[in-house]
């Protein structure tokens, strides 16, 4: 049986991206919030979380044009979704918190990681590759985030699972495929280990071992 047109990998592909966008875009808003940024400030954080790891993505697959510039709507979309947080929070007098942020970010996390993965296997990418494309794809707009807010990136410092997820997430993609799982249900057995994962890891406090050296002798 033939999937109707509708249903086709690309715009599935498409639809994950939009709605990976659109979460780490809040996450980047919360962030920027938190920080009390202006509403420039607040548009940057928020573009640089949503745009930011494809960006990297699509710069080390060669793939032009980026595809906030395919899809060149998601921008207007940013800006509204900045200006009507901004004024809902301001009208509700909310203090964004951390946890807030963190929600959002677990996934997008594990929308992109998905989309990325299969963006870099749709290339001819070996699987060791795809799925490092899908992590940096999920990972990094968090980290230039942090960055942009003057914070060690929280995918480096919250002895939380974060990086790694989006690592078991790209392989259970590769896995799914190379076992004839359709296209879809590839796509979203991914974002639910992805997610679910870091969804786990925050909500009973896991954490991975620290790099906590002795002190050397004086």
């Amino acid at each position: 049986m033939v999937a109707p047109g509708w249903l086709s990998l690309s715009n599935a592909l498409t639809a994950i991206e939009a709605a990976a966008v659109l979460a780490f875009a809040l996450s980047g808003l919360v962030a920027a919030a938190r920080k009390r940024l202006d509403a420039v400030g607040v548009c940057v954080v928020a573009g640089l979380t949503a745009f930011g790891g494809g960006t990297i993505r699509d710069v080390l697959l060669d793939r032009r044009p980026f595809f906030w510039v395919e899809h060149a709507g998601w921008l207007w979309g940013l800006l509204a979704l900045c200006i009507l947080a901004m004024t809902f929070m301001r009208a509700r007098h909310l203090s964004p918190t951390l946890r807030a942020m963190q929600w959002p970010d677990a996934v997008g996390l594990g929308l992109f990681t998905a989309n990325g993965t299969q963006i870099a296997l749709a290339e001819g990418m070996p699987s060791i590759v795809a799925v490092l494309m899908g992590m940096i794809t999920g990972a990094f707009g968090g980290v230039l985030r942090d960055i942009v807010c003057n914070e060690i990136p929280t995918a480096f410092s919250d002895h939380r699972p974060y990086a790694i997820c989006a690592f078991f997430g790209g392989w259970t993609l590769v896995g799914a495929q190379a076992l004839q799982v359709p296209d879809g249900l590839s796509l979203l057995l991914a974002i639910a280990v992805t997610t679910g994962l870091r969804a786990w890891a925050m909500a009973v406090g896991f954490t991975l071992p620290r790099w906590d050296p002795e002190e050397p002798d004086a």
